[in-house]
């Protein structure tokens, strides 16, 4: 019985261990599956919220691909509101390698359709990247065959490309952008950050077979994402007659090239510049900077006679000189030191006056008068003048030419200086300081952009003219712009070839040796002709420079430049009936006018004023001819007197008017 009783306590013990076993057990299962639990909500928890936003973004980069796409560029205007540079939408091919099955196949046509290498194409699309440029905006033609082909893995996308529908003109002026549509050359590159806009972001998905879901473009957050346009100082109406005309010149003249420029002398405004030859801004490829560089602003040479009338402005300044006095000019010969001075084509002039060495453009009356004067009185009207400094015009590359310091200058020095030789200027630096002249002798910052507009036409930022310094008194220049008239209108003038009929020309020949650096002397085959000037003398509004570079015939600037100043002049004179100033600002499409305004300002010209309809209408400014038609339109009779511009009137402009509507008007070629 003991015996048994043992045997039941050993099965009660052995039931109650296996039953504290599976209790543990139980809770050892419990415990692994709580711990589990805890496991994956705490991965969850650092997937879905301390690691999401990592995650999602290496998600996108793995299914989606993005593309950084500029934004169009804003539009260059000229002055009447002619779109000289606009941005139109264009095709681009780009691939994604790790989607073409056959790159070989696919670069042939690729290479056939776009006129590239195979190799270079195959290069990329053997590439294990997932996306690669092919070709940059690229012709309608082209984009349709790309279409046709359906090539997999090969895209079209939409890029702004910069279009300039005049073609060359204007070209050295508005310069151009790169595939990157950044500006590399002049306006372009001078006001790159206004012209651009924002970048937008073109991106695409993909699912787990590769397969493009959508296409979607995101513009900036940036509230601004607008460009903003440029209206110029330009009107492109001068700047083609100024063009045409160089053309024809250099062509006809054998020149290795030329420029001329066109300036309101009143304000600075830059009308016209032009560069010959010129180049297509289109088309960019396989051209050199010797090509596109705009010489007007970056080259500087020696200006030859174009430089005598700022001595003569310097001496009747100083008291040193008038106009009447006499120097001997020695019949052609003077030496100084151990070198010889010669007037131009060998001449042998005897005394003249002052208004005489001008008119017959003596190099030896010139050396006498700056001797007169002295070095440092001399030098100092040269820095006055905006020589050896940069005129501030908003270009880029602007040289300030070459001018030594007054203390290592020899006594011959002094003297070839006087007529421009050992000293170098840019041609934007000598209009602008022949303009100081017909400005009455205030010296203006010249400039190309008038004002900067947003999108909508609305003016973001006015440029106004800007005065730099005053040269010499009002009375000294003109003076000096009669002495300058003296020089075109007298039969023995240098400049007779650059009379324009019934206005008053001031101007001045010149004609400059080039340098030969291998021989160390000036050489007398290669040379730079040059004429400037501006009219009407007594009111001055357009002063017109013009170089021509290397001419095989013609050599000297008054029979070959000075044609083409007076081409250019009546030219300018035929295409305005009115007062310059006077033309419209700012039309938008030549349809709809646009005023300009920001906050009080209008864009408008410096010196407008608005007309007063009522009354005798105002004739002084105009022709002969303007005048009569004018007259003829209010039912006006005129009595006219002399012939030229019209100068005074009786009764004055806007009288008003009785029952005798009869205007006197007196014209004057030279006030």
């Amino acid at each position: 019985m003991n015996k048994s009783l043992s045997c039941d306590n050993r099965v009660s013990d052995m039931a109650a261990e296996s039953k504290e076993r599976l209790k543990f057990r139980i809770i050892m299962i419990f415990m692994f599956f709580f711990i589990l639990f805890v496991a994956l909500i705490s991965r969850a928890f650092q997937l879905q919220v301390l690691s999401g936003q990592k995650l999602k973004k290496l998600a996108t980069r793995q299914h989606t691909t993005v593309l950084q796409l500029q934004a169009e560029r804003g539009i260059i205007y000229d002055r009447n509101g002619e779109k000289l540079a606009i941005s139109i939408m264009a095709d681009s091919v780009c691939a994604d390698p790790s989607k073409i099955i056959d790159p070989a196949a696919t670069s042939r046509r690729i290479a056939e359709m776009l006129h590239l290498n195979y190799q270079d194409v195959f290069k990329k699309l053997s590439s294990p990247k997932n996306f690669c440029w092919l070709a940059r905006r690229i012709s309608p033609e082209q984009s349709a065959s790309v279409q046709r082909a359906n090539l997999e893995g090969v895209f079209l996308v939409k890029e702004p490309k910069r279009f300039y529908p005049n073609g060359e003109l204007a070209a050295h002026l508005l310069g151009f952008v790169g595939l990157d549509a950044h500006g590399l050359e002049g306006l372009e590159k001078k006001y790159n950050e206004s012209l651009k806009g924002k970048t937008e972001q073109l991106s695409w998905a993909r699912d787990a077979k590769g397969k493009r879901l959508f296409l979607h473009v995101e513009h900036s957050e940036t509230p601004k994402n607008e460009n903003e346009n440029l209206v110029l100082t330009i009107d492109n109406r001068i700047q083609y007659l100024v063009e045409t005309s160089l053309k024809e010149a250099v062509l006809d003249k054998g020149a290795k090239g030329g420029l001329a420029i066109v300036m309101d002398p009143k304000t600075g405004e830059i009308l016209a510049l032009a560069n010959q030859m010129g180049f297509n801004p289109n088309n960019i490829e396989g051209l050199t900077p010797e090509r596109w560089r705009n010489r007007a602003i970056t080259d500087y040479y020696d200006p030859g006679s174009t430089f005598k009338p700022f001595l003569v402005a310097a001496a009747l300044e100083e008291k040193i000189i008038r106009e009447s006095d006499r120097f001997f000019c020695e019949n052609g010969n003077y030496k100084i030191a151990d070198r010889v001075i010669h007037e131009a084509q060998r001449k042998r002039h005897g005394t003249l006056t002052v208004r005489e060495i001008l008119k017959y453009s003596s190099n030896i009356g010139s050396a006498k008068i700056a001797q007169k004067m002295g070095k440092e009185k001399f030098y100092d009207y040269i820095q006055k003048f905006g020589f050896g400094e940069r005129t501030g015009i908003d270009l880029p590359g602007e040289s300030p030419g070459a001018v030594r310091p007054v203390k290592s200058w020899v006594p011959v020095d002094t003297a070839m200086i006087a007529f421009g030789q050992g000293i170098s200027v840019t041609a934007i630096q000598l209009i602008t300081a022949v303009s100081a002249i017909a400005n009455k002798g205030v010296l203006m910052k010249p400039y190309i952009v008038r004002g900067i507009a947003d999108q909508d036409n609305r003016l973001v930022k006015l440029y106004t003219p800007t005065v730099v310094r005053k040269v010499v008194s009002p009375g000294v220049a003109k003076r000096l712009t009669s002495m300058l008239t003296d020089v075109v209108s007298a039969e023995d003038g240098t400049g007779k070839n650059a009379r324009i009929p019934n206005v008053a020309v001031a101007g001045k020949t010149g004609t400059s040796q080039k340098f030969d650096a291998s021989r160390g002397v000036y050489s007398s085959e290669k040379v730079r002709t040059a004429f400037m000037g501006f009219f009407p003398a007594d009111d001055p509004q357009v002063a017109i420079l013009v170089i021509l570079d290397e001419p095989q015939k013609d050599k000297w600037g008054g029979v070959a430049s000075a044609p083409v100043f007076k081409k250019i002049g009546e030219q300018i004179l035929n295409c305005f009936k009115t007062n310059i100033r006077e033309t419209p600002i700012f039309e938008k499409d030549k349809l709809e006018k646009v005023q300009l305004v920001a906050a009080d300002h209008t864009l408008i010209p410096q010196n407008a004023t608005e007309e007063d309809d009522s009354g005798m209408p105002n004739f002084t400014g105009l022709t002969i001819r303007e005048a009569i038609k004018k007259a003829k339109a209010e039912s006006i009779e005129l009595k006219i007197s002399g012939n030229g511009w019209a100068v005074r009137q009786h009764p004055q402009a806007h009288t008003p008017l009785g029952n005798e509507r009869v205007c006197h008007v007196v014209f004057e070629l030279n006030n």
